[in-house]
């Protein structure tokens, strides 16, 4: 009568149904979970710790910007002979640093250069005195400034200024805060896509459609909403869902594409560069010249300034495309970038160490014995 198998011991290895589990080393129980590994009393000191430090960076980001509003190199055009304009130019140049000049011959080509977006604005002596271009809709606050500057300068001298809105903002949305006010929804919503992918355990092919859609779809709705409905944007619907969709995958595909390099922590790195540092650098309610150093230019690199906040939308909505290459050149390649990490960062995973590739390969026979020798 045969005797009853033994029980597995810990040192054994046990079946859980879903695959054969090895012991842990020595026999002892299973290393506990992280989590549970820090004591209590650590745990709650990195809440009381973290917790501030990320208002104190949200408080930064959000409000050191506006607080320190000015122009910086503003692109200002000046138009007429040079010795009339010599005296504007001087007054100008007040202001160090205030205001970039841009010389031109006569009005016609500083309203081409208004519209082209080459500046935001133009100061043209004439004969009847200066005559003051803008264009609200490139950025109503800059055109305000410029407004106010000019014509306090031409009071000190007596003089009436003219002047002229040559691209305005629409009459539904005369201070332009309605595209101010989509950057933040469009990120959030790009960086849900982002996320949700990921926590779906979607991968490769099966993550980029739904990316793909859900911004297609998202550029739609929003040109739907403010387009058809609010009244607040004047160009083509198409050109402008299609910024919008755009703008959205270039976010959702960059959190998902940290994601997919850097696990689920590449969701934390893609909220951080998008919401806390994308979102209020993006200079949608001012202009990225009127941002502090090196903001403006950092806010136009990343997705919501590029494409939602205030560069790319404008142009198709209502500069007939004018100034839209840089800005569809940046979106594109985060796009390019987020897609390509999500359909090669799960390759790359996949991918065996070398000590796998040794482990996982044949060990081949070893010689067989020899032949015995022939019996005499």
């Amino acid at each position: 009568m045969s005797a009853p198998p033994a029980a597995p011991t810990s040192a054994q290895a046990t079946d859980t149904g879903a695959g054969t589990t090895p012991a842990p080393a020595g026999g002892g129980a299973a290393a506990p979970a992280l989590s549970h590994s820090i004591p209590p009393s650590r745990r709650m000191a990195a809440v009381i710790v973290l917790i501030p430090i990320i208002a104190a960076l949200a408080l930064w980001a959000f409000a050191w910007p506006n607080a320190r509003t000015a122009p910086r190199d503003l692109p200002l055009g000046v138009a007429g002979p040079a010795t009339a304009t010599a005296q504007v130019e001087r007054q100008l140049h007040q202001r160090e640093g205030a205001f970039e000049i841009h010389h031109y011959a006569d009005e016609a080509a500083a309203r081409d250069a208004t519209e082209d977006r080459t500046v935001y604005g133009a100061v043209v002596v004439t004969q009847a005195g200066p005559k003051l271009l803008t264009a609200s809709a490139a950025s109503p606050m800059v055109a305000q400034l410029l407004q106010q500057a000019v014509t306090q300068q031409a009071a000190e001298e007596g003089v009436r200024v003219m002047s002229a809105d040559v691209v305005a903002t629409p009459a539904n949305d005369p201070r332009g805060s309605a595209i101010a006010s989509s950057v933040l929804p469009l990120a959030l919503a790009g960086t849900t896509s982002g996320a949700a992918v990921t926590l779906l355990v979607l991968r490769r092919g099966r993550a980029a459609a739904p990316l793909v859609g859900a911004a297609a779809l998202v550029g739609i709705v929003a040109t739907a909403i403010a387009d058809s409905w609010l009244g607040v944007l004047g160009g083509n619907q198409w050109a402008e869902a299609g910024v919008l969709s755009l703008a959205t995958l270039a976010v959702g595909a960059t959190v998902a594409g940290f994601a997919a390099l850097l696990g689920r922590a590449g969701i934390g790195l893609g909220a951080l560069l998008i919401v806390f540092l994308g979102n209020p650098f993006a200079g949608a309610s001012t202009a990225p010249q009127m941002l502090p150093e090196p903001v403006g230019a950092l806010g136009q690199f990343l997705p919501p300034g590029a494409g939602a906040g205030a560069s790319l939308l404008r142009s198709v909505s209502f500069f007939d495309g004018a100034a839209a290459l840089t800005p569809t050149l940046g979106l594109t390649m985060w796009a390019a970038f987020g897609l390509a990490a999500v359909l090669l960062g799960d390759l790359l995973k996949r991918r065996p160490k070398p000590t796998e590739r040794a482990t996982a390969a044949p060990t081949p026979d070893p010689d067989p014995d020899p032949d015995p020798a022939p019996a005499h």
